[in-house]
């Protein structure tokens, strides 16, 4: 009985509030610098690990990272956020941007389409941005 109640509360979603402002604000500085193809995806009922992914597409490696930077220096300025860690800064065909419980992943077109997320992720629920 109390296995079954901790699964419970494990799979409950947790509140929103300010992992999903940083979302929602990272998604906006990515179609401020052009990106396309901006997805807020929920992931709170799906995994402990992080509440949201924001995924966006850039044309060129100069455009993905002026994403990145961008973001990093609106969510520092606005939010007080700083960055837990960065990969793929080098290659610029995917870099992901960790801020514990959201995940920002800039890709190039034919990366995004490989790596395919919103199909592994495709139970998440896609925030709507208005």
């Amino acid at each position: 009985m109390k296995a079954r109640a901790a699964r419970a509360r494990a799979a409950a979603p947790r509140p929103a509030g300010a992992s999903l402002e940083r979302a929602l604000l990272a998604a906006q500085v990515a179609e401020d610098n052009r990106g396309t193809d901006v997805v807020v995806l929920d992931l709170r009922e799906l995994t402990s690990f992080f509440d949201y992914f924001v995924l966006a597409t850039g044309s060129s490696r100069r455009q993905i990272h002026a994403m990145s930077e961008e973001i990093d220096h609106a969510l520092e300025d606005r939010l007080h956020d700083r960055r837990l860690g960065i990969e793929g800064y080098e290659e610029s065909r995917w870099i992901l941007l960790d801020y514990g419980d959201v995940v920002v992943h800039l890709f190039e077109p034919e990366t995004r389409a490989y790596y395919a997320l919103e199909e592994l992720w495709g139970r998440a629920r896609r925030v709507p941005r208005t």
